[in-house]
């Protein structure tokens, strides 16, 4: 496993619990989300379903691509607004 720092940000961090960062071991994106979903509950799946991801401030859309030790993870939940 590889260990990461998650980001949360706007709604995602509501649903975390108002956790800013924290590290998680994970190979890739489709290993991470289940983790971060069972320490913070069904609000954070729900918000992770239509979430955006960056690693390392790229937008991820493989969410097997393999994650680099020390990578950032951003969680970036669907934004309101015009």
């Amino acid at each position: 496993m590889t260990a990461v720092l998650v980001r949360y940000f706007a709604g995602a961090r509501a649903a975390a619990g108002g956790v800013r960062e924290e590290e998680v071991s994970a190979h890739c994106l489709d290993d991470l989300l289940p983790v971060l979903s069972e320490r913070h509950g069904e609000r954070l799946a729900v918000v992770l379903k239509a979430a955006s991801f960056l690693v390392d401030g790229v937008a991820c859309h493989d969410r097997q691509a393999a994650l680099a030790a020390g990578a950032t993870v951003d969680v970036l939940p669907p934004f309101a607004g015009g």
